[in-house]
């Protein structure tokens, strides 16, 4: 395995072999199977910058990963080679992204929004040999980003740019793409350099809002137990159509199941330029689509989008929220607004996943957060002394098993921090479990807000502010106070032309039988929220704005 990276145990490895969770293909492998057995089917759907709009059949698809796999090689990349890609969702990603996997190169995933502090440290960690970007988007200069981390990142040889022009110092993709690709040699070039499944695959980012992101390597094998086991859970077959609205470098749309899910089966990715309702209502009713993944965030927007009913989206089978809980009354807006059923999903890039099942009660997908991915996932939830809590009681989420790592790259310390010494996870996360084994997430360990020796959740908070006819969305936040320590926050995003006061909100949660230690002490209505990279509400953001407001009154 590649150095720096920490290995399954050789007899937990050989278990997940044995038991099949492990099939012992690559990820270049499912292109080659999907593209043998579906050849003429649609595999991709997307808007390049540099062609217009592609349809790529799956023998299109595998061609133009092949082709470009081989010009790598001869540009100089070999297996094992790092390759920072922070291109959106365009086809050149999917065909890069494939490209590197089919010989053992590893894609690093950063986001769009990503910049020079984010980019150049990752660049650098990773030792990156290639950086893969547009030359613009969205009105910001990739071109000069990329010098910048190239200054920074003396391992950096190649900039490849999803551009036709040839900027100097960099390679066009497009040109890779038109070169032909014929001779046996160079077919057997590419199988030879097929990667070992124990191998390192991807690497993934930490979802941290807050210090360094750390980088997370998967390999081959857990990363497709993943997008199996996930695609297998929303009924994903050869005929399913899944739209990548989220930024698919996201490993909520790279592989849970995501792309690799949508690949394996055989089934159409569309790749949706941006997450906004008009775009994505477009697609679903062009394509077909039956499978959306969101953040709630976007699910919000969708809902409330005016123009929603414009559009026929009859396909859509099944709805997944992530990256945070969709509480209750979110849930049930997406059932009977869209007409199609919802999974919650809870997950992290450390590879660790719960999810509800298509056949769960109704209670169950709206409530919780569903159950372990796979048999083979051992969890336990952990209180402040190290000992498992009892069933629904709150505890801090640890787990391993066939999809989640066993450490960081190159972190040493970290590892020992966020890992106990026989390979669990911990993940910071607080959950508690009922007495079938659902899980509900109650909040991060630092999401927690300690009022005087109270904690309170600040997720139980908002989802009873949610319920309120009145508002859009809610985050709550700790605010500092020199009594109490801290002090409830809540932002809130309201309807149109709708008021609410701090005395009438908390006479609503009263009602809803609160304790009153929970109640927020300070309402800020604002039009919206701060976001992380990964599209989540970046509390950090909010919580340095009330800190920032409770230091201008004390000088007023």
């Amino acid at each position: 395995m590649l150095e720096g990276c920490t290995p399954w145990p050789k007899e937990l490895a050989e278990r997940y072999i044995a038991q099949g969770y492990w099939e012992n293909f690559t990820i270049g492998d499912i292109l080659d199977r999907s593209a043998r057995h579906f050849p003429d089917r649609e595999a991709l759907v997307g808007m390049s910058p540099i062609t217009g709009q592609e349809r790529d059949s799956y023998r299109d698809l595998v061609k133009k990963a092949d082709r470009l796999a081989l010009r790598l090689l001869r540009l100089g990349l070999k297996p094992l080679d790092r390759v920072v890609l922070q291109l959106p969702n365009i086809p050149e990603f999917v065909y890069l992204y494939f490209a590197l996997c089919k010989i053992g190169a590893i894609p690093v995933m950063c986001l769009p929004p990503h910049r020079l502090n984010e980019v150049g440290y990752i660049a650098r960690h990773a030792a990156a040999r290639a950086y893969a970007i547009p030359s613009e988007l969205r009105g910001f200069d990739y071109l000069k980003l990329a010098a910048d981390v190239r200054r920074q990142t003396p391992s950096l040889e190649f900039v490849l740019v999803a551009d036709r022009n040839p900027f100097p110092g960099t390679v066009s993709l497009a040109r890779l793409l038109e070169e032909p690709v014929e001779d046996t040699c160079d077919r057997d070039l590419l199988q030879a350099c097929r990667p070992d499944p124990m191998e390192v695959a991807v690497f993934q980012l930490s979802g941290g809002t807050t210090g360094r992101q750390k980088i997370i390597p998967h390999t081959h094998n857990d990363y497709l137990c993943c997008c199996r086991f996930s695609a297998f859970m929303v009924g994903m077959t050869s005929y399913s159509a899944f739209l990548a609205s989220a930024p698919v470098a996201h490993n909520f749309s790279l592989a849970a199941p995501g792309l690799n899910g949508a690949i394996y089966n055989g089934a159409k990715t569309v790749l949706a330029q941006n997450a906004d309702p008009e775009t994505v209502m477009q697609l679903v009713e062009a394509e077909k689509i039956t499978y959306a993944n969101a953040v709630p965030t976007m699910i919000i927007n969708w809902l409330n989008h005016p123009g929603r009913e414009r559009y026929d989206l009859s396909s859509l089978e099944v709805i997944a929220g992530g990256g945070f809980k969709v509480n209750p009354e979110l849930g049930r807006r997406v059932q009977e607004t869209f007409g199609c059923r919802l999974q919650q999903n809870f997950g992290m890039g450390e590879g660790l996943h719960t999810c509800t099942r298509m056949d769960d009660p109704q209670e169950v997908i709206l409530q919780t957060q569903g159950r372990p991915l796979t048999p083979a996932d051992e969890i336990k939830l952990v209180g402040d002394d190290g000992l498992k809590v009892p069933a629904g009681e709150t505890g801090e989420l640890w787990g391993r098993g066939p999809t989640v790592v066993r450490g960081y790259y190159r972190e040493e310390e970290r590892n020992r921090e966020a890992f106990d010494p026989e390979g669990f996870y911990k993940t910071g996360d607080m959950l508690r479990r009922d007495d079938r084994g659902n899980l509900t997430v109650a909040g991060r360990k630092k999401d927690m807000i300690n009022r005087a020796g109270e904690k309170i959740s600040a997720e139980e908070v908002e989802n009873l502010i949610f319920s309120n006819p009145k508002v859009i969305n809610a985050a709550v936040v700790a605010m500092p106070d020199p009594i109490y320590g801290e002090k409830s926050c809540a932002y809130v995003i309201l309807r149109s032309n709708e008021t609410l006061g701090l005395e009438e909100l908390n006479t609503f949660l009263l009602e809803k039988q609160i304790a009153k230690f929970k109640l927020p002490e300070r309402l800020e209505i604002v039009e919206n929220f701060p976001l992380t990279s990964m599209a989540k509400v970046s509390k950090e953001e909010l919580r340095r704005d009330v800190a920032a407001k409770l230091d201008r009154e004390k000088v007023v």
